[in-house]
């Protein structure tokens, strides 16, 4: 069963060796590895051409791209275009994937009988401090805990192509969040979904050189945006409860704007906290503990989430 790896790369020269050992490594073959350049300034481009020219063969094919609009997005979907497997892995290149996460995505499709159309598993975050943790991880009211917990992040599934094709592909006019927007469309399809209950995967948190950053207040009003596409996205599509998920995304309006206050810029979030809870004044629990939540918020607590989606139903 072949399976593609797309990988964007934007300046990587220094640490985009560790991700291509770990594809290297993989148990699983065939595999297509689709590597696309996003006009990088650096020596991007020559390492991934030698990386080619070591490790191109018949069941490894290594191809090697670039994409001249500079997004991580526009820079995926460019790999996509490219890739020709049946399945799909989209990958970052500043991570790690452990040995066998291709080999348990094929066992499962396999066992599956195909009849799926994702495979979802863990991964592992290690932060700059070197501290450890492991990332969200849900089997069940998966488009709430998507909302919630971005259960459905770059590198933690492997899909369909035609899955994928149906949402449209990634949107390159965002440059954070594309991945929790992208894996809300392909939710709202209400995809048939298969889990592997295993860490397979290590997520390097790389602090300011994250096309996300550190913070939220420079780049305001880029995060409402991607928040009401996925608004959108779920008022025009045909799944049960949309008036839960709504809320639950008023809700993560509530927590960016947290996110502005603990920054020392509640300024730029409080016409966005007020319409929120203007909006959840019919869930009478949400009014009662939303502003409580903001304030935990602003002091860096955390576990709110899980609370709120117990509460908003």
């Amino acid at each position: 069963m072949l399976i593609s790896i797309v990988i964007p790369v934007y300046n990587r020269a220094h640490i985009v060796q560790r991700t291509l050992k770990s594809v290297v490594a993989q148990t699983h073959r065939p595999l297509q590895v689709v590597l696309v350049d996003n006009c990088s300034n650096d020596d991007t481009l020559s390492v991934l051409q030698d990386f080619k020219a070591k490790h191109n063969n018949p069941d490894f094919e290594v191809i090697v791209a670039q994409e001249t609009h500079h997004t991580a997005a526009a820079t995926r979907n460019k790999g996509f275009s490219l890739a020709t497997a049946r399945w799909v892995m989209f990958f970052d290149s500043d991570d790690e994937m452990h040995p066998t996460l291709a080999q348990k995505y094929a066992h499962t499709i396999e066992q599956n009988q195909e009849n799926i159309d994702m495979v979802l598993t863990r991964g592992e975050i290690v932060a700059l401090d070197g501290t450890r943790r492991n990332r969200p991880y849900f089997e069940n009211d998966l488009i709430a805990n998507h909302i919630l917990h971005c259960i459905f992040s770059t590198a933690h599934y492997i899909v369909r192509r035609s899955a994928f094709e149906a949402t449209g592909g990634w949107n390159k006019t965002i440059r954070g969040w594309d991945d929790w927007e992208v894996s809300m469309r392909l939710m709202l399809q209400q995809p048939r979904v298969a889990f592997i209950d295993e860490t397979l995967m290590t997520i390097y948190d790389s602090g300011a050189d994250s096309i996300t950053g550190t913070e939220f207040s420079s780049r305001h009003g880029e995060w409402e945006h991607v928040i009401d596409l996925m608004t959108q996205n779920v008022q025009n599509s045909h799944i049960d409860n949309k008036s839960r998920y709504l809320d639950l995304l008023d809700f993560r309006r509530i927590m960016l704007a947290a996110h502005y206050a603990r920054e020392g810029n509640e300024n730029l979030g409080k016409e966005l906290y007020h319409n929120a809870l203007q909006r959840l004044n019919h869930n009478w629990p949400a009014k009662l503990f939303m502003p409580l939540f903001y304030h935990w918020a602003k002091k860096g607590r955390r576990g709110m989430s899980r609370i709120a989606r117990l509460m908003i139903r």
